[in-house]
């Protein structure tokens, strides 16, 4: 009886305890895992290339610039509203020319190791930005310094460019001129500060993750190229409060199906919309629609044949159907492009800049083939040469290169011949003038005109055409230094319309930002001029 009796108790035992651990099912506590914290908040994001570089002055990309804007600060930030706050400059004061900024650092601005931003970082890094050394492609957009443009072009020093360290934190610069613009300008990743003691011991600090050192809302905590990297949040930013993901994973797919697929199955919070599906999506009250001050567009490169010739340039131009581009490859709503500046612009009269100079360059399939019999004629061909138009992989730009090439053969009688190229290698070839027709896109960098029209001066590094003219350069130069706004409008509305006359490029159309949002995903910030902002994103 014994026996029997110390059997069942321990049948009971095993019994009460399976009872308990059916009640605890899918609550208990995983290693390393506090049951009463909170779960944590994980965006998933798609970058859907590799970024050129997280050197700031060096990855002069969107791909690059995107998640860098949230792992770095410059000396302001643009805020929800699109303007110009306080960033790692908790204030600053004007000269009464305009002409000299004094900014006062923040006390607990820090680098994510711990170490103190200061006024020498800036120094260092915009000083940096200007040395021809560097070789950044952003070097322009520090020209406004006074010596910044003598120091690049290796006409002057770098003691000759007007910024300096006051004190540990005040940081003081001078510019050529008053530029109303300028606290736009300095929100651009160019412009943000480098830790001079870490990248004087490791000079390629923003290589790898287990190296970098930023100082924005988050920190890149791991990097596997050409497949993912992830962020998290920085606890030494100064605003961490602001602050309410918790990571960012950010996935590198190129293929805007498979990224859609990744999204439908929630692997994604965030998903561009492939062009097949636009219809259909568009409709969906997932999509949200930002505008974007930027352009599409493909370059000539006018050192080769038979782009030489601007008759030829300029008939391969009206041959290309915009409107139809947008409508059935493009779609999401994208505006066709007639001239070089988007909309969005005013003039001091209250007119937008794209309506008051009009569509420059407008599909004209008659014109178009009478231009390219000129040009042929001028150059003494017989037939026109080999033309071959390559664009970087991604699957809508390919598209739009396909129909591009139908409406060659069917508005001028050319074949034209497509090539890809993996995007990193793709920008490197097109800036040393590797390609005869190529894909490109200009994202605005500041919030004005003059950044658009500024690109095609003569060996400007965003020209990459081979195209330049000294009258042009002369538009640009009495713009930058014209202090009446409509008088300075005057001369951009002039420099734009002698580049479309020219016609180094065609204008494809101007850019928005369409997305497909997920459950709970609120406050991604996307600036019409700017990069995307994930200082104050959260999901629910």
């Amino acid at each position: 009886m014994k026996k029997l009796s110390m059997l069942l108790l321990i049948i009971m035992v095993f019994a009460l305890a399976a009872c308990t651990a059916n009640e605890n099912a899918g609550t208990e506590k995983k290693e390393g895992e506090d049951k009463n914290s909170k779960k944590e908040k994980i965006l998933y994001l798609n970058n859907e290339s590799e970024p050129t570089s997280f050197d700031p002055v060096i990855g002069y990309d969107i791909k690059s610039w995107d998640p860098l804007n949230n792992l770095m600060e410059g000396l302001t930030r643009l805020g929800k509203d699109n303007k110009p706050e306080g960033a790692m400059a908790e204030d600053w004061k004007v000269s009464d020319d305009g002409k000299t900024y004094t900014f006062n650092l923040r006390k607990d601005a820090k680098w994510s190791n711990g170490d103190d931003v200061t006024a020498g970082d800036f120094v260092f890094a915009w000083k940096r930005l200007l040395n021809a050394e560097t070789g950044s492609g952003a070097a322009f957009l520090g020209y406004f310094i006074e010596g910044g443009e003598a120091y690049n072009t290796g006409e002057g020093t770098a003691d000759d460019v007007k910024v300096k360290a006051v004190d540990e934190k005040t940081f003081e610069v001078t510019l050529t001129s008053p530029q109303a613009y300028f606290l736009s300008v300095i929100t651009n990743p160019a412009f943000f500060p480098v830790n001079e003691k870490v990248a004087t011991e490791n000079p390629q600090w923003f290589a790898e993750a287990d190296s970098f050192v930023g100082n924005g809302p988050f920190n890149l905590t791991e990097w596997v190229h050409d497949s993912h990297f992830v962020m998290k949040k920085n606890d030494t930013y100064w605003d961490k409060k602001s602050v309410k993901l918790d990571q960012v994973n950010w996935a590198i797919i190129d293929d805007r199906n498979t990224a859609y697929q990744m999204f439908q199955k929630n692997e994604l919070d965030v998903s561009a919309i492939p062009p097949d599906l636009s219809e259909q999506l568009m409709k969906d009250d997932k999509v949200k629609i930002d505008d974007q001050a930027g352009l599409y567009f493909y370059r000539f490169n006018v050192t080769m044949e038979p782009f030489q010739n601007k008759n030829i340039r300029k008939a391969f131009a009206l041959a290309v159907d915009q409107a139809q581009l947008v409508d059935y490859v493009v779609k999401n709503e994208h505006k066709p492009a007639y001239g070089y500046v988007s909309n969005g612009f005013e003039d001091p009269s209250g007119k937008d800049f794209r309506e008051t100079n009009g569509d420059l360059i407008k599909t004209d399939v008659k014109q178009a083939k009478e231009l390219l019999e000129k040009g042929l004629k001028e150059e003494g061909y017989e037939k026109l040469p080999e033309v071959t138009l390559t664009y970087s992989t991604l699957d809508t730009h390919q598209k739009i290169a396909e129909a591009m090439q139908q409406m060659f053969k069917d508005n001028l009688g050319v074949e034209v011949k497509l090539a890809s190229v993996e995007a990193n290698v793709f920008a490197t070839d097109q800036k040393a003038l590797k390609y005869q027709f190529a894909r490109s896109s200009f994202i605005a960098d500041y919030a004005d005109p003059i950044n658009f029209v500024e690109n095609f001066q003569t060996g400007h590094p965003n020209n990459r055409t081979g195209w330049g003219n000294k009258e042009y350069d002369q538009l640009i130069k009495d713009a930058k230094n014209e202090k009446d706004e409509a008088k300075r409008y005057e001369l951009m509305y002039k420099a734009e319309k002698f580049l479309m006359e020219e016609a180094p490029f065609v204008p494809i159309h101007f850019y928005n930002q369409v997305s497909l949002f997920g459950e709970g995903v609120t406050d991604i910030v996307r600036h019409p001029v700017g990069y995307m902002e994930l200082k104050w994103a959260d999901k629910n």
